[in-house]
C-alpha cells in the first residue's frame, strides 16, 4: 500500500460480526502476548478456549503504564517487543504530562490497521477530499502529528503541515490560516484555544472565516472547553480517541454524543476496579483496552490508563458506523488532588475555570509556602480586561464553589502557550508540595 493509497475501512456489518470478530481474535492476542518475556508465567493458568467466558477473560492481568515503567527503559524491548527488527517501521512516544516516556516499536501490520482507524475518524467526522486541514499536532517524535497528516492524503484531504507551536510559530500560523484558508483545523483543544486567544487580540475574525471544523485530540475535551473552541473559532468540534498504546479508536460523530469506539478493531471493557468483572451495562466502571489488531510488536493485553467510562450501544447515528457504540467519560481514577482536606478533582476544576469567560487560559500549581498549602492559579484574560477585577472574581469564585481560597497571577497572553509547547500535552496541574 503505497501513502496515497486510500484504505478499505473494513466496517463490519454489524454487532453480530463484531462479536465474531473479538471472539476469533481474543486467543491470538493472547497467544501474541505469550510470545513477550514479560508475561511469562503471567498467562499459563488461562484456557485460551474460554475467553468469551468474562471470568476466564478476567484472569488476564489488568496493565497500566506504572508496571511497564517497572520493566525499565532499558529493558522494554527485550521484555515487551515480540517483533524482528526487520519488521519495526517506526516508533510511537508514549504520551501523558507526566513521567517518563516510553517508545513503542510498530510493525508494518500495526500501521496498515493504525491507517484503516484513522481513515474511519476523518469519514465519521464528515471530513474528505474537499477539505484543507491546518494541522496543528506537534510534529516531533510523538506520533499524533504524523499519523493524522498522511491519513488524511490517504482520504485527499490537503494538508498543511505547520504542526505545534514549537514546528511553526503561532503567529506564522495565524497567517497561514487567514492567507490558506482551511477549512478544517486540528491540533490540542488548549493549542486551539491559545490560536484564537491571539486572533481576537489582534482582531482577527476566526469565528466568520474558512474552517468549518475543528478536530482536537490528545487532551480532555470538557464541555466548557468544547463551547469555548465553538464559539471562538465559529466552527463545529469534534474530539477523536486514541492512545499511543492501543492505536486510534474512536471518534465524536455529528451527533455528538461521545466516542464511537471501533470495537471490532479493538476489544472495550467497562470493568469494576476491585474484580476486574464487567460493570452492568451503562454503568461507570474502569475502561479496559486489548488490541485486537495493533499488537504485532507489543502486545500489550487489558490496558488500562486509569479512565472511568460508560459505554452504551443505544445513540442517533445511522448508517455504516451506527454499528459502533458510544462512550463516554465520567472521570480518571488519576487527577486529584487533596489540598488542606479538601478533594480537587483536575477535570471539574478544569471545567470551572473555563466556563468563566475572563479565563482564556489557566494553569494550577499545588505549593508548599512556609509549611502551608497554597492554591496558586495562573490565568491569561483578553486584552483589555481589568486584571484587578478578575484576580477577584476566580478568588471568589473557587472559595465559593471548592472551599479553598487561591493565590491568583494573571499572565502575559501567550506565556502558558510557550511553556505548553514544550510538551506532549499541557500540564495545566502541577504539584509542587514539598
Amino acid at each position: 500500500m503505497s501513502l496515497f493509497d486510500t484504505p478499505d475501512l473494513q466496517l463490519p456489518a454489524s454487532r453480530e460480526a463484531i462479536r465474531a470478530i473479538q471472539s476469533a481474535r481474543k486467543p491470538l492476542a493472547l497467544e501474541q502476548a505469550k510470545r513477550a518475556p514479560f508475561y511469562r508465567g503471567r498467562l499459563d493458568h488461562i484456557d485460551p478456549a474460554k475467553l468469551d467466558d468474562p471470568e476466564e477473560w478476567a484472569k488476564v492481568p489488568i496493565l497500566d503504564k506504572d508496571m511497564l515503567r517497572e520493566i525499565g527503559i532499558d529493558a522494554f524491548n527485550d521484555q515487551f517487543l515480540i517483533a524482528p527488527p526487520d519488521d519495526i517501521i517506526e516508533y510511537w512516544r508514549s504520551g501523558g504530562a507526566t513521567g517518563v516516556p516510553l517508545f513503542y516499536p510498530r510493525s508494518r501490520a500495526d500501521m496498515e490497521a493504525c491507517m484503516v482507524q484513522l481513515c474511519r475518524c476523518w469519514a465519521l467526522t464528515g471530513c474528505g477530499a474537499r477539505d484543507i486541514l491546518h494541522n496543528s499536532f506537534p510534529l516531533g517524535v510523538h506520533p499524533a502529528g504524523h499519523l493524522w497528516a498522511r491519513s488524511a492524503n490517504a482520504l485527499g484531504i490537503g494538508v498543511m503541515w505547520a504542526g505545534g507551536g514549537a514546528n511553526t510559530p503561532s503567529q506564522t500560523q495565524l497567517e497561514l490560516i487567514v492567507r490558506q484558508k482551511p477549512t478544517l483545523w486540528m491540533g490540542m483543544p488548549s493549542y486551539g484555544l491559545h490560536l484564537a486567544n491571539m486572533a481576537a487580540a489582534q482582531g482577527i475574525d476566526l469565528a466568520g472565516g474558512s474552517v468549518r471544523k475543528v478536530l482536537v485530540g490528545a487532551e480532555a475535551l470538557s464541555a466548557a472547553k468544547r463551547e469555548k473552541l465553538e464559539r471562538m473559532w465559529g466552527a463545529e468540534v469534534h474530539d477523536l480517541f486514541g492512545m499511543t498504546e492501543i492505536g486510534i479508536l474512536g471518534a465524536d460523530s455529528p451527533h455528538h454524543e461521545g466516542f464511537h469506539i471501533w470495537t471490532d478493531q479493538a476489544l472495550f471493557e467497562v470493568v469494576d476496579e476491585a474484580t476486574g468483572l464487567p460493570v452492568e451495562p451503562g454503568q461507570p466502571g474502569l475502561m479496559v483496552i486489548t488490541p485486537l489488531f495493533i499488537n504485532g510488536a507489543t502486545p500489550f493485553l487489558r490496558w488500562s490508563s486509569g479512565d472511568i467510562v460508560t459505554i452504551s450501544q443505544e445513540h442517533s447515528l445511522e448508517g455504516p458506523y451506527g454499528v459502533f457504540p458510544v462512550m463516554r467519560h465520567a472521570h480518571r481514577t488519576a487527577g486529584f488532588w487533596k489540598l488542606r482536606g479538601i478533594n480537587i478533582n483536575h477535570a471539574e476544576f478544569e471545567d470551572f475555570l473555563f466556563a468563566i469567560s475572563t479565563v482564556n487560559d489557566f494553569k494550577v500549581e499545588a505549593r508548599t509556602v512556609e509549611d502551608r498549602e497554597v492554591l496558586h492559579i495562573a490565568i491569561e484574560v483578553p486584552r483589555g480586561a481589568d486584571a484587578a477585577a478578575a484576580i477577584e472574581e476566580i478568588a471568589t469564585a473557587v472559595r465559593g464553589t471548592f472551599e479553598v481560597r487561591p493565590d491568583v497571577e494573571v499572565l502575559e497572553t501567550g506565556t502558558l502557550a510557550r511553556e505548553f509547547e514544550a510538551s506532549v500535552k499541557a500540564p495545566r496541574f502541577v504539584d509542587k508540595r514539598r
